[in-house]
């Protein structure tokens, strides 16, 4: 029976307890359920049979967006359920390429708010309007200010659709309990002129809030969750570079936090390259990486890099000196005086010079995309890093996917089927030359899922550098015979909520070890952990 004081329309039209059609004969009865529905009884799995040719019959993503999230909305267990057995159809739906869409039009497709905005004029009452977020055992806070969303800038409080899709990603691949998620936007103003013209927006009118006065309020919302939730991890998401870094910085050694765009793309990315080695039979240490684009996914990709050909044997400058950057300008060297200070590590004593000519004098093995900028790998530099190498290494991670470096298709029929690919955005299978490829999605996905449960699991006091190191670890080692004959550096995402496990238990393990964890160990981490995992299934 059902376990609920609720009865009649309350309990069909609670998201949380509803199950529909699937209401036994009896809990009708029980629960006075009797002439409110229809008379067939419809378990889950039929209920997402229907869902599932309702969203074919939609003509576009974003209204399959919009249906999913009305879904989640009034049937919280059967999205999820329907998330987790179509994963690979509905992630690309709820998350990128079709959440970039759904930010863009954010305030027109509004219908029942999913989180929790702050604005400047709530400075000095963050904690107390807290209070009215109606759930009081908060494990993850997702939150954005929505200055530098996915590929397309800054899109102001409509960047909301990050933070809700990330946690229902959370909640999804590493069983997070959904009622203990909190979205939350950082709604600073926008410096858009077209969304602030848009008389639909439903932001905070104004200019972007910056300098001190930006960073106080931040501030102010971090010292608010500590207090009001002090067991709750803050991944920070989509903010502008040098934001991202000075947040980073102030709070990593302090609260539990990380940031998503910077730490778990380099754990993800890091996972593929490992992997890439089982394809190429070039040992990881031997790697030379060039990136174009040097914005803080890059960066924090390479600091990430180092610390693991330090692992491998490397010196630091060693390992440095393996790792080059081009950027809008050209190679990142030392004699530029436009830099940022998180490109100075990497900035070599060496000529300047632009993209394919560095490629052709670093010849490095790996190229990384982390532009914003579509097209930016054009038939010239696959053709080029082919001529350097058997099997060149193709990693196009901007996201959406139309804002991804290169193809699929482009990737392997430029470099005649040897490119070994990975993008951010999925991209279908790819039948060259009579052989069948299927590309990996470096997506965060893969990481920060079972990042945040092994954290909160263990109740970590802090998320040390070394924990993305052990996750990119793992989900490297969970990539098969079979993954790398279809020239695939990720596992199947199917088999994302086994992933979450096994990195989470990695990482709870990895936090007592540093004594870092405010709980004592269990006998059996991975059973308790699993036990742990929210399952829709009704």
């Amino acid at each position: 029976m059902a376990d609920t004081e609720k009865r009649n329309f309350d309990v069909l039209q609670d998201g949380v307890i509803t199950k529909s059609l699937a209401f036994s004969r009896e809990e009708r009865e029980e629960l006075g359920l009797r002439g409110l529905l229809p008379y067939s009884v419809s378990p889950q799995e039929l209920q997402m049979t229907r869902l599932m040719e309702n969203l074919g019959r939609k003509e576009s993503d974003i209204e399959r967006y919009v249906l999913l999230s009305s879904l989640q909305d009034r049937n919280e267990r059967l999205f999820y359920r329907t998330v987790i057995d179509h994963i690979e159809q509905i992630m690309p739906i709820i998350y990128t390429p079709t959440v970039g869409q759904a930010c863009k039009e954010f305030s027109t497709i509004f219908r029942q708010s999913k989180g929790f905005y702050i604005s400047p004029e709530d400075k000095g009452e963050i904690r107390k309007i807290l209070d009215n977020w109606p759930k009081k055992d908060i494990r993850v806070v997702v939150v954005t200010d929505g200055q530098r969303i996915l590929g397309l800038g800054d899109l102001g409080a409509n960047g909301m659709g990050i933070p809700i899709g990330k946690l229902a990603l959370y909640s999804a691949c590493a069983g997070i309990q959904p009622d203990q998620c909190l979205p939350v936007m950082l709604d600073v103003g926008t410096n858009n002129e077209e969304i602030l013209n848009d008389i639909l927006y439903l932001g905070y009118p104004h200019k972007r809030l910056e300098g001190d006065a930006y960073f106080e309020l931040v501030d102010e919302f971090v010292q608010a969750i500590q207090d009001k939730y002090p067991k709750a991890l803050i991944q920070f998401e989509d903010f502008l570079t040098p934001n991202a870094y000075a947040l980073l910085r102030k709070y990593r050694k302090k609260v539990l936090c990380f940031n998503d765009d910077i730490q778990g793309t380099a754990a993800v990315t890091l996972a593929g390259v490992y992997a890439s080695s089982k394809i190429t039979g070039i040992p990881f240490k031997d790697l030379k990486i060039m990136f174009l684009g040097a914005g803080s996914a890059a960066t924090g990709i390479a600091d990430l890099m180092v610390r693991a050909f330090e692992k491998e044997g490397l010196s630091k400058d060693e390992a440095i000196q393996r790792l080059w950057f081009v950027d809008i300008n050209g190679l990142v060297v030392s004699g530029r005086d436009d830099l940022m200070e998180h490109n100075l590590p990497y900035a070599h004593d060496h000529e300047e010079m632009e993209f394919i000519e560095a490629i052709d004098e670093i010849q490095p093995q790996v190229l990384i995309g982390a532009t914003g900028f579509g097209g930016a790998f054009t038939r010239e530099v696959i053709e080029r890093m082919t001529a350097i190498n058997d099997r060149p290494v193709i990693f196009a991670l901007s996201n959406p996917t139309s804002r991804a470096e290169c193809t699929a298709r482009q990737a392997y029929s430029w470099s005649n089927g040897n490119a070994v690919f990975a993008s951010g955005s999925p991209f279908k299978k790819v039948t060259y030359s009579g052989r069948t490829y299927k590309p990996g999605q470096g997506n965060n996905a893969y990481i920060f899922p079972g990042i945040g449960l092994g954290a909160i699991h263990s109740e970590a006091k802090r998320i040390p550098e070394a924990t993305f190191l052990v996750a990119a670890k793992v989900l490297a080692e969970q990539v098969s015979d079979d993954d790398i004959l279809l020239g695939s550096l990720y596992p199947p995402l199917p088999n994302i909520r086994d992933i979450s496990l096994n990195i989470a238990v990695a990482v709870a393990e990895n936090i007592y070890d540093l004594g870092l964890a405010r709980t004592e160990k269990s006998e059996n981490l991975h059973q308790e952990i699993t036990d742990y995992m929210f399952d829709p299934t009704y």
